[in-house]
């Protein structure tokens, strides 16, 4: 007979995890590591480990190189139509609604006037979140009377681009756009007045073959996608591989693209001494 009987140890296979709130992690896109997000943000959205630069909002930027409380916004009020009643998994009209709800404006430029040390610009800024930052008839629209404003007061124009080119849900009209604001800046050429081009990632198709690639000074954030079609599309077009880093910031210094590579952090700072540099001289008395 048994007296006793032990009673057998459950041992648990489960593993217990530990849980960590969302948001509290990013991984950035360049070197894959695993990074606290609020390290990120304290180096103006910078990868500290490879100094990838992190996408950020059109307000964003321009609260990064802008005076404080110095802008004022023009033509906020213009927004898209649906001119050729474009639908393909959703209609056009509804992307649009959804672009307006997530970043909170009507288009995906904001275009205005502001200061930098001290110096009056004409500014525009993309919005990647608003349909890629993608260009037409309204962004061509704004582009275009930030130029003449520019040419108006006499002050140099900076454009910021992030974009994925034309918006293909306006065929045509979208295309119109480049000619549109590349004879609009042989405008302020003529004028005299300086325009600074500032190219992130990404920068391609239309905006690229326009208006950005048209500064009198070419400026480009580290590491950023820079070009008219993407790599894939040509790799498959040529049937080539394509060098390493093509299209990217430092392979379009290299071959003479671009004129400068700024970090972030700096660019402010840039911008003030090219604005001094391109101050008008006082005439001298003969």
């Amino acid at each position: 007979m048994i007296w006793f009987k032990k009673k057998p140890e459950t041992v648990s296979t489960k593993e217990s995890k530990l849980k960590v709130p969302d948001g509290l992690w990013v991984k950035c896109d360049n070197c894959k590591e695993i990074i606290y997000k609020l390290e990120v943000e304290r180096n103006l959205k910078v990868c500290p480990k490879c100094n990838y630069h992190f996408r950020i909002g059109a307000k964003e930027r321009l609260a990064l190189i802008i005076d404080e409380g110095s802008f004022k916004e023009y033509d906020a009020r213009l927004h898209p139509i649906d001119p050729l009643n474009f639908r393909d998994l959703k209609s056009y009209r509804e992307r649009v609604r959804e672009a307006k709800k997530a970043t909170g404006m009507n288009e995906a430029v904001l275009c205005g006037m502001a200061k930098i040390g001290g110096f009056p610009v004409s500014i525009c800024a993309f919005e990647f979140s608003f349909l890629g930052g993608s260009m037409a008839s309204v962004v061509g629209e704004k582009i275009t009377r930030a130029i003449e404003r520019a040419v108006k007061e006499r002050s140099p124009l900076i454009i910021i681009s992030c974009s994925g080119g034309a918006r293909m849900q306006e065929g045509v009209l979208s295309l119109m756009q480049m000619a549109k604001t590349s004879a609009a800046l042989a405008k302020l050429g003529k004028a005299g007045q300086p325009f600074i081009s500032i190219l992130t990632d990404p920068t391609t198709g239309g905006v690229t073959a326009s208006f950005a690639m048209l500064g009198d000074i070419i400026i480009a954030e580290p590491k950023a996608l820079i070009g008219f079609a993407g790599p894939r599309v040509i790799e498959q077009t040529i049937r080539q591989e394509l060098p390493p880093g093509f299209q990217r910031s430092e392979f379009l210094l290299e071959h003479g693209m671009i004129d400068l590579i700024v970090d972030r952090k700096s660019m402010h700072d840039l911008l003030i001494k090219l604005l001094d540099f391109f101050r008008p001289q006082p005439k001298k008395e003969s």
